[in-house]
């Protein structure tokens, strides 16, 4: 499943980069979130909780940073599973950040995501509206955050 989507920040490339990168901004970014933890320079690990349909999953997963280009290009691939043996994925992520006039920063993703197990029994249609969904809460929280941080 490809999902691709793009939204813009105020702020330079550099201080988004930054805020990215830093697990305390994701933990509160995330929604579900209940843990990331930063592994090393390269690597995550999460647990995040959804609601999937009439399901709930708790998922744990890794995320490692596998080409970087600061300020501008992340490719990042990872690998997961729902904690109850519901399902496990895979993704690759490429996100770009493009300066824009007056202070604003356009970041652009492409992720392609393969789910296996029960959760796949959900269909492209279902999984990628949550996914939708869930980019939404996130680009909200980490404008909100940006904006606290930033003044």
């Amino acid at each position: 499943m490809q999902i691709t989507g793009k939204f813009v920040l105020k702020g330079s490339a550099q201080q988004i980069w930054d805020f990215l990168l830093d697990p305390g901004v994701l933990l509160s970014c995330l929604p579900g979130a209940e843990t990331v933890q930063k592994i090393d320079d390269k690597t995550y690990e999460a647990v995040v909780k959804q609601k999937v349909g009439p399901i709930t999953a708790r998922f744990k997963f890794s995320t490692t940073l596998t080409e970087m280009r600061p300020p501008t290009y992340i490719k990042a691939t990872g690998k997961g599973a729902d904690m109850t043996k519901l399902g496990n994925f895979t993704q690759e992520t490429v996100i770009t950040l493009n300066d824009l006039a007056n202070e604003q920063v356009e970041i652009a993703y492409d992720t392609n995501v393969a789910i296996v197990g029960r959760l796949a029994t959900f269909g492209e249609r279902i999984m990628r509206a949550k996914a939708t969904e869930l980019g939404a809460q996130f680009t909200k929280n980490l404008e909100q955050t940006l904006q606290a941080r930033m003044g």
